[in-house]
């Protein structure tokens, strides 16, 4: 064996690598390249092609190199990584077994080392955790709900909905076998409540990465939730989710009838709750020409919002101050300021959005920006619209959000009207090399 391994480090030398040198190579630190040639692990099968073609062989001469027999998949992992039966045969194995087996005795090599066999991916595909749900449930069980909802929705507003769908995904699954537990009356509505918050949270993470069809079956999740444990607030809330879904897919009139039930007994709900649904209704009217209808709608979500209380307002509202107000503003004054030609007051609402959002929301700014951007790009300043756009882009790079990208390519086709500006034309391949898929 010896031979074969001085004959690994023989080639490596050969082609001018020192062990720190190959480990970059072929991506992996300078010690691992140190076992390999040493004979106390072998690389996993898919760094392989790597190394054979960083040591300019083949495969079956890497194989040779290492002394060992080619692997393909788990079940070969299980022979190279377990010993004989008691019998002295090698032991077989289902598909099963050889995924157990590589998480355990294939897993670390003997300085303890992991080597998990497979790719990353492959590796935690069929990773599953069963956990047997309560009977019994209080409060305590209803904070959990709330503190995981908490923590998905700041996520999502950091970095977009990727992450926090995947990860919320599972957390309602879970959460949703808690609504089966005996309960209070007063818990089970609590729960109830949370459950169909955490649906919303988990929603709109799937709306922001264009998972439509994920996004529809939550929101109608949360507003069965919103519906059983008797809330209001959340049962507008989620109306309104939904009617922004239906927006952005243009479907209008179904969105204007899911924010007309949203408007169902508003006076059990917060002023800052009517401000935000009156927004979403303003907008509606706005995209619609009903220009009249959609300002007197603001100007009464103006009137709402100055009478906010936030210490009224449940969770799931946190996120709706005047920030978060400012640029749903100016979203339904956009199609007015477009029909005027004057960036006017749209604008100046969203300058207002950006200078007020918190680091907290650094999602909500970027689309500030990208939206006065593009309002400037079509009927202002095109050098303005330059200078902000880029810092858009430039916030865009850490959110994995499709609504995102979809924004700065509206951006990019603005841009076209002013090709003659060298600077116009920077920004449009500026958004052009970092788009991406979501």
């Amino acid at each position: 064996m010896g031979d074969n391994r001085e004959a690994f480090a023989a080639r490596r030398e050969a082609l001018g690598f020192t062990q720190e040198s190959f480990g970059e190579a072929v991506g992996v630190e300078f010690s691992t390249v140190g076992r390999w040639e040493r004979g106390a692990m072998t690389p996993q099968p898919w760094r392989r092609p790597r190394i054979a073609k960083a040591l300019a062989v083949s495969l079956d001469e890497l194989n040779a190199l290492l002394r060992r027999v080619p692997v393909r998949g788990p079940q070969d992992l299980v022979t190279l990584g377990r010993g004989a039966g008691e019998q002295g045969q090698t032991q077989q194995s289902s598909p099963m077994a050889s995924s157990d087996s590589v998480a355990t005795s294939g897993a670390h090599d003997h300085v303890g080392h992991p080597d998990l066999g497979l790719a990353p991916t492959e590796f935690l595909k069929s990773l599953t955790l069963t956990v047997k749900p309560p009977r019994q449930i209080g409060w305590t069980e209803v904070e959990q709900v709330k503190l995981m909802t908490s923590a998905l929705a700041a996520s999502e507003n950091l970095y977009g909905g990727g992450m926090a769908g995947e990860a919320g995904t599972a957390h309602l699954r879970w959460a949703g076998n808690l609504l089966s537990a005996r309960a209070s009356s007063a818990v089970e509505a609590g729960m109830f409540e949370a459950v169909g918050n955490l649906a919303g949270v988990v929603a709109f993470s799937a709306f922001d990465i264009g998972d439509h069809d994920a996004a529809a079956r939550c929101f109608r999740f949360g507003l069965w939730c919103a519906e059983q444990g008797g809330s209001w607030e959340l049962r507008a809330t989620t109306l309104a989710d939904m009617a922004r879904q239906a927006i952005y897919l243009d479907n209008l009139e179904e969105a204007l009838s899911l924010i007309e039930f949203a408007q169902v007994r508003t006076d059990r709900l917060t002023a800052t709750a009517r401000a935000m649904i009156g927004i979403v209704r303003a907008r509606l009217l706005a995209m619609l020409g009903r220009h009249l209808e959609a300002r007197a709608d603001v100007d009464r979500a103006d009137s709402f919002l100055a009478q906010r209380q936030p210490e009224s307002d449940p969770p799931w509202l946190v996120y709706y101050d005047e920030a978060e107000h400012a640029g749903s503003v100016a979203r339904a004054l956009t199609p007015l300021a477009i029909a005027e030609e004057q960036p006017g007051d749209a604008a100046e609402r969203l300058a207002s959005a950006i200078r007020l959002h918190s680091d907290a929301y650094p999602r909500s700014r970027a689309f500030s920006r990208a939206r006065l951007a593009t309002l400037h790009m079509a009927i202002g300043d095109p050098r303005e619209a330059v200078l902000v756009g880029r810092q858009a882009v430039d916030d865009a790079t850490m959110l994995h959000s499709r609504r995102m990208n979809e924004e700065l390519a509206k951006l990019a086709r603005a841009c076209k009207r002013h090709y003659a500006i060298p600077d116009v034309v920077d920004l449009s391949e500026l958004i052009a090399s970092g788009s991406s898929d979501v």
